[in-house]
């Protein structure tokens, strides 16, 4: 089955490499009229707006915002831009993500922790409400967060971000009940995929890759062409759903397959 948006806009924050770029892409070439891309740089982001060109999307289909995940006002201004330029907004894909605060969580820099959970865990709400108020609040649309699977069960030295991600489920859940039935409110929850925010995990890829049942790590397609589903028509009786893409450590590992 074919996955389509067609027509629709969208907004992707966190957009200027790996899942985010990703998505953007995949949702250009889905059929959106229009997608927002931001990042906190602007040359990281004017960056991927020219990938986005030089992959074949066109130009007016592409708005390119520096704009801080964690910013009430940043969210406001690039809700706005996105919605006087392109007439709508549809699709919110909350990708923005961080993790400076390594280590056990009776060690770890509180500073780091406030900057994770603020990235991780309130930014996709400030996204979300200034959606709401532009737009979708009367119009209806579809919300998709990026969790992680550490959201959903502990691991060493990665306390802060694993208690920010269980977070952000949880949110995922509370505004699906709060939203509905105009908005959909779902979230995906990657494994180990193969971007920047992972590298320390992948120095030892042939390790990492064997920790999941379907022996690789992820791509940043893998974990986008599951998201555009989410947002898509597709998955119209579809919100509040967590859904694992991780190559099995979830449901594999929990069943005794690994």
């Amino acid at each position: 089955m074919e996955i389509t948006v067609p027509g629709k806009v969208a907004l992707v924050t966190g957009a200027s490499r790996g899942i985010g770029l990703a998505t953007a892409l995949e949702l250009a070439r889905s059929g959106a009229k229009g997608v927002t891309i931001t990042a906190r740089k602007e040359e990281t982001i004017a960056a991927a707006r020219q990938e986005m060109v030089d992959a074949g999307i066109p130009e007016d289909a592409i708005l390119a915002i520096a704009a801080r995940a964690d910013s009430e006002e940043d969210a406001g201004a690039a809700v706005g831009a996105t919605v006087e330029r392109f007439g709508s907004l549809d699709i919110l894909i909350n990708n923005a993500g961080t993790n400076p605060a390594f280590g056990n969580l009776m060690e770890v820099d509180l500073g780091a922790l406030d900057k994770t959970w603020a990235v991780n865990m309130r930014a996709p709400l400030l996204w979300v409400r200034a959606a709401y108020e532009a737009w979708m609040g009367e119009h209806g649309g579809s919300v998709v967060n990026v969790a992680s699977v550490a959201g959903i069960r502990p691991s060493a030295l990665m306390g802060a971000y694993n208690v920010s991600k269980a977070g952000l489920i949880h949110l995922t859940r509370q505004l699906a009940l709060e939203l509905a039935p105009r908005i959909r409110v779902n979230a995906v929850a990657p494994g180990v995929v193969r971007t920047r925010l992972a590298g320390a995990l992948l120095e030892n890829e042939d390790m990492t890759a064997r920790l999941h049942p379907l022996g690789r790590v992820g791509e940043p397609e893998d974990v986008s062409r599951l998201i555009v589903y989410l947002a898509s028509d597709a998955a119209s009786w579809m919100t509040g759903a967590i859904v694992p893409i991780d190559g099995g450590v979830v449901g594999a590992s929990s069943s005794g397959i690994s």
